[in-house]
């Protein structure tokens, strides 16, 4: 896609955050179990965002990361709570690239329309990036598996129509669809710093159809260690929105707050500072711009992780440093709930931790690429 269609796609997103959702709309539905808007969600489908990386074949447009992180980053931008990233980088990445050709063309052409939310169900221990680190286990029964075991910080999972949950077999680990109210599924939520939930699913003698695996275990590793580097690098993309948001709330109050008869953006040290956060900002949009680039072109599965685990580390740390600094500029008020500031630090700290934080990236990225070729 060209530029011009790259900036025609962002004006759209600035238009449709503009027009169609607002911080109010997130602080009335931070904290409830609904979560987000199925109204809102399937207008999304409408604008063609749910398909952006859904291949034509099954209703979507075929798109690559660069139009998911432009979609993402700009929604992040407004704190927009409908899980984009979790339901169709992630959940629809690994359905896309399972092994079920009847279950792909059976949901896939619904997730671009807005019809069905997945949400992926992978893992069970804090801090876990390996995908096989897992204990669930899917016994084969009649035709199908009886799945029982915990899957834990689930994100998307509030209003989702079902779960795709990996399970060790016999022959390896495999994934599953299961609808939300299979019987022997039990969901609950934990609240986060953001006002969102993750779920915890709780399977006992689950029962699921052979139909309804989504990649056997030839293939389930790999579509979801892909589908894990891909969200990682949109949530990179959703950092960027929100730590872009939180500068320029920083700078616009820098120039319009006065202290000692002058506006306090021209204080040197407060100067200075925003120069900081300045760099901190392009340095994670320059790092984020080279890994879509690379991505695009299909890279192995080592160099994928590399530039995955490279962004996710940028961005994280960036985030944070600048949302929380965004709350000393402002001062008091930066501290108060009332106040937007707030807000953007919360989901920065939440994305920064999600599929893994900054330091652990850093040390799987030291895994990755050797000294010599950084």
């Amino acid at each position: 896609m060209s530029s011009d269609h790259h900036s025609l796609l962002r004006d759209s997103v600035a238009d449709f955050v503009a027009r169609g959702t607002d911080i109010a709309r997130v602080r009335k539905l931070r904290g409830t179990p609904a979560e987000y808007d199925r109204a809102v969600w399937r207008k999304m489908a409408e604008l063609g965002w749910l398909g952006v990386l859904i291949p034509e074949q099954y209703g979507g447009l075929g798109l690559g990361l660069a139009e998911a992180a432009i979609v993402a980053e700009g929604l992040a931008r407004a704190l927009v709570p409908e899980p984009l990233t979790a339901a169709t980088v992630l959940a629809g990445g690994v359905l896309a690239g399972g092994d079920n050709e009847t279950l792909k063309n059976e949901l896939l052409p619904r997730l671009a329309a807005g019809e069905v939310l997945p949400a992926l169900a992978w893992q069970e221990n804090a801090g876990a990036l390996d995908v096989t680190a897992i204990s669930t286990q899917a016994l084969p029964f009649e035709g199908g598996f009886r799945l029982n075991g915990e899957k834990r910080f689930i994100a998307g999972a509030a209003g989702a129509d079902g779960y795709i949950v990996s399970a060790n077999t016999p022959q390896g680990m495999v994934l599953f669809w299961l609808a939300r109210h299979t019987p022997g599924v039990d969901l609950k939520l934990e609240p986060l710093a953001d006002g969102r939930h993750f779920g915890v699913l709780r399977l006992s003698d689950a029962t699921v159809t052979a139909e309804n695996q989504v990649a056997g275990a030839a293939t389930a590793r790999g579509a979801l260690e892909k589908a894990l580097d891909h969200a990682a690098v949109i949530a990179g993309a959703e950092l960027c929105g929100v730590m872009g948001r939180a500068l320029d709330m920083s700078v616009d109050y820098m120039k319009t707050r006065v202290q000692f008869g002058k506006p306090i953006g021209s204080f040197q040290g407060l100067q200075h500072r925003a120069v900081d956060l300045y760099i901190q900002k392009q340095l994670s949009a320059a790092v984020l711009e080279e890994a879509l680039q690379a991505l695009d072109q299909h890279p192995d599965a080592t160099a994928r992780a590399a530039y995955a685990s490279r962004v996710k580390a940028r961005c994280s740390d960036a985030g944070l440093r600048i949302t929380r600094e965004a709350i000393q500029i402002h001062g008091a008020i930066g501290f108060t709930d009332e106040y937007d500031a707030g807000l953007y630090l919360k989901r920065a700290m939440v994305l920064a931790a999600w599929l893994g934080n900054a330091q652990q990236h850093r040390r799987r990225y030291a895994r990755l690429v050797p000294p010599e070729f950084e």
